[in-house]
């Protein structure tokens, strides 16, 4: 055998779990990617020691992508009073310090922007995600139609134009403060019963204008919001896409709207990878929950569009991983609880799969495992 072949066999029997991947001019050196997982500690949206030893743990584990949670646009687009934001320059200053010591690791730094709508003004979970009494602080929200989440929620207001148009210009704002910051990866969260979601599903949006009814315009916020995220996040930074793939109700979105969907975005070229998720827009979903349970999404989106997926869903080992890379499930792989109870799971993962795995140095004489 030659030395090429050697290389090439070396190369090539190297995990997929910890190969490089790149989405234009930004390299991860790994697949695995932080799952955006709320924290609920912020105070007017501003990031603090808090969020800047979860994330920085994670890049200092080996995470090849570090996202923050998900990061709101505008105050009365939280899910929580303790939700992140990214509405002005104090915020900007305090995740700059993040984005730059999670870069210092070498892991990329990703922020998932969006917009609660008809799901903002809540408890945090450990209060049951109950709606935010008035008298606790609690604010009027808004959405596609006037349908309440679930018996108990508010009614939100129905968004005329004007007000579509000041979210839309609010996400701009949160792109360019994002990129001032230093973050290399954006991702717009269309997922889990949010905003965007809201609008793409029939089951909470019933408008009758060109935002409502027909498939286009249902998905024509998200299209709308694709482009000016883009008029303030550069060309060459990356661009992802986290949807819930299926509402698990009848009648709802499903995968082939989302494959459609998928099928636009693909040719208008300005979206690098849709993170595939589910549910979330409807009390009455079922799911069948169990380790790897949302993988087939990954994998039809792939398989049907020729974009790049992103896996979640309760994946929690070195083998699992390894297989849905290996056998083209997706191209990342979205860790949100294993990494929350084991932050260096990346480095351990790499001795599972019998690779090397690249201690900081400052921890190498521990390294026992």
């Amino acid at each position: 055998m030659s030395e090429n072949e050697r290389r090439i066999l070396k190369r090539d029997s190297h995990p997929y779990l910890l190969r490089p991947i790149r989405f234009r001019s930004i390299e991860a050196p790994n697949r695995i990617m932080l799952s955006p997982m709320c924290q609920y500690c912020a105070t007017d949206g501003m990031p603090d020691d808090w969020h800047m030893v979860h994330l920085g743990s994670r890049a200092v584990g080996g995470v090849g992508i570090v996202f923050t949670e998900a990061v709101h646009s505008e105050p009365r687009g939280r899910i929580t009073k303790y939700c992140l934001g990214l509405w002005n320059e104090q915020q900007r200053d305090a995740f700059a310090r993040i984005a730059k010591f999670v870069r210092a690791q070498g892991a990329v730094a990703g922020i998932q922007i969006g917009h609660a709508g008809r799901k903002a003004s809540t408890m945090r979970p450990w209060e049951r995600s109950l709606p935010l009494p008035a008298e606790q602080g609690g604010w009027d929200v808004i959405g596609p139609s006037a349908l309440a989440f679930a018996k108990g929620f508010p009614t939100p207001a129905a968004m005329d134009e004007k007000e579509i148009e000041t979210v839309t210009a609010s996400m701009a704002t949160s792109a360019r403060y994002a990129r001032q910051a230093g973050f290399q990866v954006i991702e717009v969260h269309a997922a889990h019963g949010y905003l965007l979601h809201q609008f793409c599903s029939p089951l909470s949006n019933q408008r009758t204008d060109g935002y409502g009814g027909s498939f286009e315009n249902r998905i024509r916020l998200l299209m709308e919001t694709l482009d000016a995220v883009r008029t303030e996040w550069p060309n060459d930074l990356a661009l992802f896409l986290r949807l819930s793939v299926s509402d698990h109700v009848e009648g709802g979105w499903d995968l082939p709207q989302s494959i459609e969907l998928c099928r636009r975005i693909k040719a208008r070229g300005d979206v690098d990878l849709i993170d595939c998720s589910s549910g979330g827009n409807d009390p009455r979903q079922s799911i069948a929950i169990h380790p790897g349970y949302q993988v087939p999404f990954a994998e039809a989106v792939r398989r049907e569009t020729g974009l790049p997926t992103a896996a979640v869903g309760l994946i929690h080992s070195a083998d699992m991983a390894e297989q849905i890379l290996a056998n083209g499930q997706a191209d990342l792989v979205v860790l949100g609880r294993t990494l929350m109870s084991e932050p260096y799971w990346p480095l351990k993962a790499a001795r599972a799969l019998r690779a090397d795995a690249r201690w900081p140095i400052q921890y190498e004489r521990s390294n026992i495992f």
